[in-house]
């Protein structure tokens, strides 16, 4: 069995010394059967770039020190290498939340991209030197800065991640950027909220076969602090309508989040959400949705 995450913050919780066992601890991610999980870097906006440059690459020691000196992780440094994993052996891999970090210095970008990271969203809620996040009022698109940070992406192969961004920002770097994804999102149809995707930029992904990863987050499949799976899959049975079967993956955003869909409290907790699409969907659906849709796109 493979089951990729495309989103946890456990690296940031560690950072914060949280006491207590983690959302997707190594142990829990064995138990919910994920045989690959993405750790990102995430630091407060409200940071000076400097300050949040050096607390980013903190985090990548951290993920040195507690995920990759267990013994049954893989490192992926590059997507050929997901498919190498060693038997029995977690692949993980490292992805930027938001570039506040880097300022306005693509060298700063560089060595993230340098230490591993193969993900990089552009922005988080507020706005930054890149771009508006999807919290800032203005809503406005790249800026020249942004554009180079999407060409520099580009240029090594790194995939865009549209989560977060504001919607002229989408659409700008949907033209722009060769290996868009969306790593932690939903359907706003099904739930009004500026972090979830309109109809219009669902079908655009689906158009162009951009990877969409469901987040677990109740806020965004409910609105509510309180979510059942069966309004997640809602969320899947959704964008599958719009002919979306081909982009569906999980981003948990384990970790990062302070209430939990009930039965789906922590990574170890995933087989209850795939029991439940098995019973509605085919079992070539769900290989699609645990791995094959991301496997696809970035083995191409």
């Amino acid at each position: 069995m493979t089951l990729i995450d495309l989103h946890c913050d456990h690296l940031y919780k560690l950072q914060k010394n949280f006491e207590g066992e983690l959302d997707t601890s190594i142990e829990r991610l064995r138990a919910g059967g994920i045989t690959a999980q993405a750790f990102a870097i995430y630091v407060e906006p409200s940071l000076s770039a400097e300050t949040a440059y050096k607390a980013a690459m903190h985090q990548v020691e951290l993920f040195h020190e507690h995920v990759l000196s267990h013994p049954d992780v893989h490192w992926v440094r590059s997507w050929p290498e997901l498919a190498e994993r060693s038997d029995g052996k977690i692949s993980v891999f490292l992805t930027l939340e938001g570039l506040e970090c880097i300022g306005n210095e693509l060298a700063k970008l560089d060595a993230f991209l340098d230490a591993g990271v193969l993900s990089v969203g552009l922005t988080w809620n507020p706005a930054n030197l890149v771009a508006d996040g999807c919290g800032e009022p203005r809503g406005a698109g790249l800026t020249t800065f942004g554009r180079q940070v999407v060409a520099r992406l580009n240029e090594r192969r790194v995939l865009t991640d549209l989560a977060h961004i504001a919607e002229a920002g989408f659409w700008e770097t949907l033209e722009l950027a060769e290996f868009p994804i969306v790593s932690h999102a939903n359907a706003r149809a099904l739930c009004d909220h500026p972090r979830n995707l309109s109809d219009t930029q669902l079908r655009a992904m689906i158009e162009k076969g951009i990877p969409l990863h469901i987040v677990f987050y109740p806020g965004f499949i409910s609105g509510k602090d309180h979510a059942e799976i069966d309004e997640l899959i809602a969320h899947i049975e959704h964008i599958v309508a719009l002919g979306g079967e081909d982009i569906i993956g999980f981003g948990s955003d384990f970790d990062g989040i302070n209430v939990k869909v009930d039965g789906l409290e922590h990574a170890g907790q995933f087989p209850h959400l795939l029991e439940r699409l098995s019973a509605r969907f085919s079992d070539e659906q769900v290989e699609k949705w645990k791995y094959k849709n991301f496997y696809r796109y970035v083995m191409e």
